[in-house]
């Protein structure tokens, strides 16, 4: 079974990358103001040349680490009967389980497809009697807790230090930007910031195009903070081919989100990925770190030109958030199809913030042609 890389293996097992990016942060934790600087413009850099960077010398702890996966596996674990009394369709605010029958097959360009994953969904915690938190359905709310021992202290403190490090990294990318520090930190105080605790089954079927761990995307949030046990991650390139992202010893994955894409007009652009389907047992931590949900996005200074802010006109980081949750969510869709969640903006089927492989590309061109 496939381990981690360590930190001496990723000169050498770069996997068709010239070189894993890993980036050490204490260049800005530890570093004198003109060392920071320079870091962050290595983190910009870095973005633009391979879309995505790992980052080491992080402030979360292995401890911290530790106990989350340990909660995720129990939870995991746990009867069917159990996991049910959590279903996120049962929830007010997208929080709880996601079965592998909510998300475990659709269909797209007329072919059937299957994922092999099951998740325990929450997000910033926000009191239900507290003004900020939607009323009905929405994002912004409490958290579903299931029952069982010392779950809620050991994910609370693993949510707790990665969206510390979230804000720690959204000020490196405004440094290394050239925007005033908060430009964007401003936008980020009742964030529907998610974390996904995700399972992947393992499973005898094979690793094609209609076998997925979770199928081709960009994230809809600022940045994404990624960390995994096994590998099964890849990334689309800079010139668009899919190429293997291994987990890396004491890193996490960074990835770009639309939300980043949008603020620098295009400057930065979302990390296309997909979780190819590896057979094994995989856990693994995704968190989406957001803007507020009535946060504006839009290009910011020094990229709001006219071509940029006519390329990404200017929409509500939460309402592109939930369009495209209840575009992924069949619970979602069948409570607007009931006139039980009630939506002021449009949902659309397609993000407008993909892009397609090589590959993919001369596939469409092909079809088109015959």
């Amino acid at each position: 079974m496939s381990q981690p890389l360590t930190a001496d293996d990723v000169a050498t097992q770069g996997q068709n990358w010239n070189a894993l990016p890993v980036l050490d942060m204490r260049s800005w934790t530890e570093g004198n103001a003109q060392e920071k600087k320079q870091f962050a413009q290595r983190v910009i850099e870095t973005c633009k040349a391979a879309g995505f960077f790992y980052v080491s010398g992080h402030s979360v702890t292995p401890q911290a680490l530790r106990d989350v996966y340990a909660a995720s596996k129990d939870f995991h674990q746990q009867s069917v009967d159990f996991k049910s009394q959590y279903h996120i369709a049962d929830s007010r605010h997208h929080r709880g389980w996601v079965p592998t029958s909510e998300v475990g097959e659709f269909e797209k360009d007329g072919d059937h497809h299957k994922v092999f994953y099951e998740s325990f969904d929450l997000s910033f915690e926000v009191a239900a009697d507290d003004h900020r938190t939607h009323q009905g359905y929405g994002l912004v709310g409490p958290n579903i807790w299931p029952e069982l021992s010392d779950f809620q202290s050991k994910v609370t403190g693993y949510y707790d230090a990665v969206y510390a490090l979230g804000r720690e990294l959204l000020s490196i990318f405004e440094c290394g930007l050239g925007m005033a520090q908060g430009t964007l930190l401003t936008h980020v105080t009742v964030p529907p910031s998610q974390l996904r605790l995700l399972k992947y089954f393992e499973n005898d079927a094979p690793a094609d195009r209609l076998h997925h761990g979770i199928d081709a995307h960009s994230d809809f949030e600022c940045l994404t903070i990624l960390h995994a046990t096994h590998p099964g991650l890849q990334l689309l390139s800079a010139d668009d081919h899919w190429v293997e992202t291994p987990p890396v010893e004491g890193c996490f994955t960074i990835l770009v989100g639309d939300c980043l894409e949008a603020w620098t007009g295009g400057d930065l652009k979302a990390t296309q990925h997909r979780v190819v389907n590896r057979g094994v047992e995989r856990f693994s931590l995704p968190f989406f770190f957001s803007a507020d949900y009535d946060c504006e996005v839009k290009p910011q200074s020094p990229f709001d030109t006219a071509k940029a802010k006519a390329a990404y006109p200017t929409f509500k980081a939460g309402e592109h958030l939930w369009s495209r949750t209840i575009t992924n969510f069949p619970y979602l869709r069948k409570l607007v199809d009931q006139g039980k969640l009630a939506v002021d903006f449009e949902v659309t089927e397609e993000s407008p913030f993909k892009r397609l492989s090589v590959e993919e590309r001369a596939l469409l061109e092909n079809t088109a042609q015959t």
